[in-house]
C-alpha cells in the first residue's frame, strides 16, 4: 500500500514539475518577446538644407518674442525659432538648444523677397568658418 501510495504521489509530483516548466518556459519567451518591442530610438537630429526650394507670395508674421530657457548643457547654443511654411501656410518653429559644432557657425533660417514680390525662404543651417 505504501508502494501504491508513493507511486502515486511520484506521478502527480512529476506532472506538476512538468507543468511548471512549461509555464516557467512559456512566460519566459513572453517576457522575451515583449521586451524585444521594447526599442528606444534615437531623436532625430535636424537636417539641414541651403536650397530656396519654398517660394510664397504671402509675407512671414512679425517673429514672435521667446523665452530663451536656462542653458541646459555646456556648449549649448541656442536656435532661435523661425517662421516656415506647412500646409500652405506660415507655421511658427520654435527655438531650441543644439549642441555647438567646431568650425562651424549656424546661420538662421529666413525669408526674403524678391523683385516681383514673391517671397523665399532660406532654410539656414550649420555652415564653416
Amino acid at each position: 500500500m505504501r508502494n501504491n501510495v508513493d507511486d502515486a504521489f511520484s506521478k502527480v509530483e512529476g506532472l506538476y514539475m512538468n507543468n511548471l516548466k512549461l509555464v516557467l518556459m512559456a512566460a519566459s519567451a513572453a517576457g522575451a518577446l515583449s521586451l524585444s518591442a521594447c526599442v528606444v530610438a534615437p531623436y532625430p537630429r535636424y537636417a539641414y538644407q541651403t536650397t530656396d526650394d519654398i517660394v510664397v507670395d504671402a509675407a512671414p508674421p512679425p517673429p514672435y518674442t521667446e523665452v530663451i530657457p536656462t542653458v541646459p548643457y555646456p556648449g549649448a547654443i541656442w536656435i532661435g525659432g523661425y517662421w516656415g511654411w506647412s500646409g500652405g501656410r506660415h507655421t511658427w518653429i520654435p527655438g531650441r538648444y543644439e549642441h555647438g559644432r567646431p568650425g562651424y557657425f549656424y546661420h538662421q533660417p529666413s525669408w526674403g523677397r524678391d523683385g516681383g514680390g514673391r517671397y523665399h525662404f532660406h532654410r539656414g543651417g550649420w555652415a564653416r568658418r
